[in-house]
């Protein structure tokens, strides 16, 4: 029974360098901002004069927390030269 509870709950943090409750806790913030953000778009959507940057303001902002997250990274992928958006929301 343990092995599977490790394999489902403790193989991944383990694998990133995290616990159990550090890994939930980034993974709730990450997970809440994606729904806000998510949300903000269905506003942005209905009126478009509301939220019109919250959207790829928040992509942005997770994506570059997620990349400097990586093991050897030096700075954020957004603040690299050749790094531009599509597209903005």
């Amino acid at each position: 029974m343990t092995q599977p509870i490790r394999q489902w709950f403790l193989a991944h943090p383990r694998s990133i360098g995290e616990t159990y409750p550090e890994h939930f806790g980034v993974a709730l913030r990450f997970g809440i901002t994606m729904v806000s953000g998510g949300l903000a778009c269905l506003v942005h959507a209905l009126v478009p004069a509301l939220f019109e940057r919250t959207g790829s303001t928040t992509v942005k902002r997770l994506y570059a927390e997620m990349v400097a997250r990586q093991p050897g990274n030096i700075r954020p992928a957004h603040e690299e030269p050749h790094w531009q958006p599509e597209y903005e929301i």
